[in-house]
């Protein structure tokens, strides 16, 4: 009898470890085919996202000819680019010296400036700047309460920073106004700004209403200047400092060009010819579209359940605001079909624009052994508590490959640019980038780089010389100040 229940158990153990090994092969089974379901997925993403040097020259001129037909119009409004014609005044010539007041307007903040110019050859010194929020009560204000606060805040900073040569002389200060487009997911941003074309007297009322609102709050000796889209202050301090400065892109949140251009090749230019012969352009290229922009059904979904369906195109593809959706939705569709983050999607994967841009970055740029940055990201930004190592890599790779198609993009933009000038061929160019994606992103910026490279080619590709905002963000403003002060 004991033998017989020493058999029974044998045989028990014996079959619970055929059904366990059973089990277990199973279980692999159905894991390595969840992760050969990955790797396919990723993959065809990557091939959808590709942008090979033929593409990004097929990008770029797409890009000059419709820049070509918007200046050829009669009509700001046209079905290519709108190619705003806004800065007609003389850029600065890198002769101009003096202490110089500036503000640039963002969507929830703003940055007031103060610094000395010394002429081209010197840096920029003595620069005092000062971020302030807009408290939440007037995010929603009119846009006289706005420059009311705004003074409010100018006057105590030329307090805190008097102009050293002025304080007995009647000369007015200089100050230029920069507007930065608003950006914000939330939905929680000033709504008064945007890009005011030259002589447009929508613009000029605006600085009639902000110099009012400077005189109520004691003011009187200031002269306000260029009340324009940040990315010109860019290419004013580009061409501070040499004259081959020729475009500015803005490359953060949102995203613009803007380049300097013949006046004679903008015909509906009405005005009196300008001094110079110039006029700097806003390309507004976010809007751009071209048949060989490579996107993906998840562009397509952020398109369509966007607020501006079929707008904004080129900044889907490029910009900060959305480079981090894109991935998500990769992830989401990923985690449906795998199983990538356990059985059960993670909540927060499902809701939009949960991942931002820097988070994207730093997940993107982790180089620790086991991916500890993305880790914590995961857990922080989507509640993974518990992510594979597997998992961690094709999140890096996801992010990676959305990263380099909108880097190379805006690469192909700027090569465009200089194609328009024809300057592609033994001619120097600068070009100022500033933006949050290019300034502290620099995997972003080195894919930025390389597409330039490859486009252009060793011969080539060392006229074009990139480079960021002397003095750094927001300083743009001070270098439109200073352009006056040989023409007012």
């Amino acid at each position: 009898m004991r033998k017989e229940v020493v058999v029974i158990a044998s045989l028990s153990t014996t079959l619970a470890v055929v059904v366990a090994f059973g089990l277990i092969k199973k279980w692999k089974k159905k894991k390595e085919k969840q992760r050969r379901q990955t790797r396919n997925l990723v993959r065809k993403f990557a091939r959808e996202c590709a942008t090979p040097v033929k593409t990004l020259w097929l990008v770029a001129d797409d890009l000059v000819s419709n820049m070509k037909a918007s200046l050829a119009s009669s009509s700001i409004e046209t079905e290519t680019l709108n190619m705003i014609i806004s800065y007609a005044a003389p850029l600065p010539n890198g002769e101009e010296e003096g202490f110089f007041y500036g503000v640039n307007m963002r969507g929830t903040n703003f940055l007031i400036l103060c610094a000395r110019l010394r002429g081209k050859n010197s840096h920029v010194s003595d620069l005092d700047r000062e971020e302030i929020s807009f408290p939440p009560d007037l995010l929603d204000a009119t846009r006289q309460e706005v420059f009311e606060f705004v003074a409010t805040e100018i006057a105590k900073f030329i307090l805190a920073h008097p102009h050293p040569e002025k304080e007995h002389s009647n000369v007015p200060k200089k100050l230029g106004f920069t507007l930065s487009k608003p950006v914000d997911q939330s939905g929680t941003t000033l709504n008064h700004w945007k890009t005011f074309a030259a002589e447009d007297p929508v613009g000029k009322g605006m600085v009639n209403d902000f110099s009012q609102a400077l005189k109520n709050h004691g003011i009187n000796d200031i002269e306000i200047f260029a009340m324009v889209e940040d990315t010109v202050g860019g290419l004013a301090g580009g061409r501070y400092y040499s004259r081959d400065s020729v475009a500015a892109v803005t490359l953060g949140m949102s995203t613009n060009a803007v380049y300097v251009e013949a006046a004679q090749e903008v015909p509906r230019w009405i005005h009196q010819k300008p001094a110079s012969g110039e006029l700097v352009i806003s390309t507004e290229w976010r809007n751009f579209k071209s048949s060989h922009l490579p996107l993906t059904e998840f562009d397509d979904s952020l398109d369509a359940e966007s607020s501006n369906p079929g707008g904004e195109m080129f900044a889907k593809a490029v910009s900060g605001k959305y480079l981090g959706e894109i991935a998500r939705r990769v992830l989401l569709k990923i985690a449906q079909e795998t199983a990538l983050f356990g059985d059960k999607v993670p909540h927060n994967l499902t809701i939009p624009y949960q991942l931002r841009a820097p988070d994207m970055g730093a997940m993107h740029q982790d180089t620790s052994e086991h991916r500890e940055v993305v880790m914590e990201k995961l857990r922080d930004v989507f509640g993974i508590t518990d992510s594979s190592e597997m998992a961690r890599e094709v999140v890096a790779e996801v992010c990676d490959i959305v990263t380099e198609r909108g880097a190379r993009l805006a690469a192909a933009g700027i090569v465009g640019i200089i194609k328009k000038l024809e300057r592609t061929q033994n001619r120097r160019s600068v070009v100022t980038v500033e933006g949050g994606l290019y300034e502290h992103y620099r995997i972003f910026r080195n894919y930025l780089h390389s597409g330039v490279w490859e486009m252009l080619g060793n011969d080539l590709s060392d006229n074009v010389i990139i480079e960021t905002p002397h003095g750094g963000a927001g300083t743009g403003a001070l270098f439109l100040a200073a352009a006056q002060t040989h023409h007012s």
